[in-house]
């Protein structure tokens, strides 16, 4: 992984509008130094509970915790073996206290995990929760479902949204149910300036494309993207539980101040010159110097300042050498590495017809405020109207989408103060709307 500096994360988890009680839940462990970065990178987990009752909330809860610190315990000895023992303990956990609990019998959950460090980007995962990359305009879903549409659809070498009969929410592979369990493990995926990653529950994505969950990502900050993403998949229903983390590295542009801010300190610009150069640069300098002493007939001068550039020179050559055989033997343990798969991909550039769907979700719901006398900060929900259409105006299709987004969150937030006084819920954006 290179470049790395600094990132901004975001995270949210929601109830949904049909459950009663939230069975996600979700952690973020962030490397508190460059040590920790190195050894162990940061970690980002979303757990999606199966059960009745609190089961499945207590499924996840465990997952949650266990997953990540057994991680961290292991991670010294690799990213693979890391990932795939902390997943096993898991599933070990969670299944003996099914087993020893009849209330608790058959708990489950999904876990999927993001770890990004140095070398790039980690996933392990169990389940159908997803965990995607987002990069120039496309929309990339780095974890393969394990559920039953996407295991048929794998087996007749079709794309998953083309099986039809087969139930969605279906998953043929968890943590808990079973004692063993087999764990995807992919990496390292390469990790770029101005990436993002997204990981989150079926609560979204089964209300939420790829593509709206990309534009969102890509032209919101992680925290705003977060609640109109939890926003829309509640306008849609909500029928399930929210959950989902987003992760931008670098790219300052959309960082802003926000909670959920993470940084690494920049380092230095000497600490990013590699010392082999640095060395021959200043062995070449002190050389051309005893050249000019030995011109200028000091030459008592010039033979102290030859055997220091000599030393500076091979020192150099001999850094480069060993940083060569280093890159050598990393390219070797790549190459034994597993083939990386990206699972689906979808562009998610912001385009008229995606923009031109907003716009008319916005004006029904405006409509819908002003039919039900909702309390809204109309002058707030104006001011970014106003921006969005001088955005549009300008053919800068990108930020008049991330200005319509934050009108529409105006309403959405006036709905969230309404919603438990009205008897009937109806979404006012479709999913599969033209």
């Amino acid at each position: 992984m290179t470049g790395f500096d600094d990132i901004v994360h975001a995270s949210l988890s929601d109830v949904g509008v049909r459950r009663s009680h939230n069975q996600d839940n979700y952690a973020i462990v962030l490397a508190p130094d460059e040590e920790h970065w190195r050894n162990q990178g940061h970690v980002f987990l979303v757990a999606d509970g199966m059960g009745a009752h609190a089961v499945g909330e207590k499924a996840s809860e465990l997952a949650a915790s266990i997953i990540p610190h057994t991680y961290q315990k292991y991670a010294p000895q690799g990213a693979v073996p890391a990932l795939r023992k902390a997943f096993i303990e898991a599933n070990t956990s969670i299944h003996t206290r099914g087993q020893q609990n009849r209330e608790f019998e058959g708990m489950g959950t999904t876990g999927t995990m993001l770890v990004l460090r140095p070398e790039g980007a980690w996933v392990g995962h169990v389940g159908d929760s997803r965990a995607y990359r987002i990069r120039d305009g496309a929309i990339e879903q780095l974890s393969f479902d394990h559920s039953l549409v996407w295991e048929y659809a794998r087996r007749q070498q079709v794309d998953p949204a083309e099986v039809q009969d087969i139930p969605s929410n279906v998953i043929v592979r968890s943590l808990g149910p079973e004692p063993l369990v087999q764990v995807d493990v992919e990496g390292p995926h390469p990790v770029r300036q101005g990436d993002i990653f997204v990981v989150c529950s079926d609560g979204l994505t089964g209300q939420v494309s790829d593509h709206e969950l990309g534009a969102v990502a890509g032209a919101l900050p992680p925290a705003e993207a977060c609640q109109f993403l939890v926003d829309l998949a509640n306008l849609r229903g909500g029928p399930d539980n929210i959950t989902l983390l987003i992760v931008r590295v670098g790219d300052e542009a959309l960082t802003g101040k926000s909670n959920g801010t993470a940084r690494l300190a920049r380092k230095p610009w000497y600490e990013m010159v590699p010392w082999p150069l640095t060395a021959l640069f200043l062995g070449t300098l002190m050389a051309g110097g005893a050249i000019a002493l030995t011109f200028s007939d000091l030459l008592g001068a010039a033979v102290p300042v030859f055997l220091l550039a000599a030393v500076a020179i091979v020192s150099g050559l001999s850094g480069l050498w060993s940083h060569y055989a280093q890159e050598k033997r990393l390219a070797a343990a790549q190459a034994d590495l597993p083939q990386l798969q990206i699972h689906h991909r979808a562009l998610c550039r912001v385009e008229r017809p995606l923009l031109d769907k907003l716009a008319k979700a916005v004006l029904a719901m405006k409509q819908r405020a002003n039919e039900k006398q909702w309390t809204v900060s109309w002058e707030t929900f104006q001011q970014h109207q106003e921006l969005a259409e001088k955005h549009l105006g300008q053919g800068d299709l990108a930020c008049s989408f991330r200005e319509s987004c934050r009108a529409m969150r105006v309403l959405t937030e006036a709905l969230q103060r309404h919603r438990n006084k009205e008897e009937v819920f109806q979404p006012v954006w479709d999913k599969h709307a033209e």
